[in-house]
């Protein structure tokens, strides 16, 4: 009967913190559905090239202006993901980037 008090007593506390519990700052993995399959039409929404390639690594793109997210296309969805998510921190900084 104790266990299920002081269980209770912890989950009331982690409710009480609300959003502190997990930290908002924290970037993560997510996935774009394609709409024709084709990864040579990646990045380019209105004429407008959103996502640059990787010239190293097929179907993988920079996510915008900068080098922090990188996407990989399987023929169905986009997945991206931070640089250091992907690739790991320790071969993270081999793959070149130029910035815009």
């Amino acid at each position: 009967m104790k266990a299920l008090l002081i269980a209770a007593i912890l989950l009331v506390g982690l409710l009480a913190m609300g959003s502190e519990a997990i930290p908002s700052n924290r970037w993560s993995c997510y996935k774009k559905v394609l709409k024709d399959r084709d990864c040579r039409n990646v990045g380019i929404s209105n004429g407008v090239a959103t996502m640059r390639p990787i010239n190293s690594l097929e179907n993988h793109f920079w996510e915008g202006n900068k080098c922090d997210m990188v996407c990989y296309c399987n023929f169905s969805e986009l997945l991206c993901c931070p640089r250091d998510v992907f690739f790991g921190p320790k071969i993270s900084f081999i793959i070149p980037c130029k910035t815009i």
